[in-house]
């Protein structure tokens, strides 16, 4: 197979092309874990925004699956990670848990059940599955399926060293108002290349210049949490 090298570029350094502040923001109200529930049993008609990257290489797809786990908090908040930096691929950034699919996985689900475990040791008794997102296919020729789900507190993680440097939380109406969603452009390979980034200010840790640590969401992540707007915002 013919591997094209990833740009190695850092992402914040992109400038920003607008901000969707035109948007609605999807209401608090459709926020909570009933409104979730209601939401996909009963599905709306409606289009994603992204779906398929522009590629970075011609290597043979693979399936896989991430977790998309909403927290169930006096205000509901989305789980995520950080990868560690020495990972072939997205090495550093901000990611749902998931990952390949195996052979003896039943079907996305329990490739997201499983991979939420082996990563941070999200355990399956805490997880309540509402449904999936429409498919999103990487640069990197991965099909990617999100599975959303209500996730209960009371879990103690166990995040794997190999994998993951961090686990943090965000609040799900922050990511949910595209107030808080940044447009970039760059040329790659010929190729235009666009996405979203939502970065976030996280009071709970503190960064190298004293403030609030930023959580830098963009690319896949970021594409696929666009798409959990444009479903909830339908």
């Amino acid at each position: 197979m013919n591997y094209k090298p990833l740009p190695k570029f850092d992402p914040r350094s992109i400038p920003v092309l607008g901000i969707d502040d035109h948007l609605a923001g999807v209401p608090l109200e459709r926020l909570s874990p009933q409104a979730l529930r209601e939401r996909f049993r009963h599905p709306p008609v409606w289009t994603p925004e992204h779906s398929v990257e522009k590629k970075f290489t011609d290597r043979t797809p693979a399936l896989a699956a991430v977790l998309v786990p909403l927290v169930m908090r006096d205000e509901v908040t989305l789980l995520l990670t950080e990868r560690t930096a020495n990972l072939s691929t997205h090495s550093g950034q901000v990611a749902l848990p998931g990952g390949r699919t195996d052979e003896t996985d039943r079907d996305a689900v329990h490739t997201a059940l499983r991979e939420a475990h082996e990563e941070v040791g999200l355990p399956e008794a805490h997880v309540e599955v509402l449904g999936t997102l429409p498919t999103y296919v990487t640069g990197t020729a991965f099909i990617i399926t999100p599975v959303v789900a209500l996730v209960k507190p009371g879990f103690v993680l166990q995040p794997n060293p190999g994998e993951v440097a961090d686990v943090f939380e965000v609040p799900l109406g922050y990511l949910m108002n595209p107030a808080n969603h940044q447009r970039h452009e760059m040329e790659f390979d010929g190729a235009i290349r666009r996405w979203i980034s939502m970065p976030y200010s996280d009071p709970a840790v503190e960064g190298e210049d004293g403030e609030a640590r930023e959580r830098y969401i963009w690319g896949a992540t970021a594409g696929m949490l666009r798409n959990l707007y444009r479903f909830l915002i339908a």
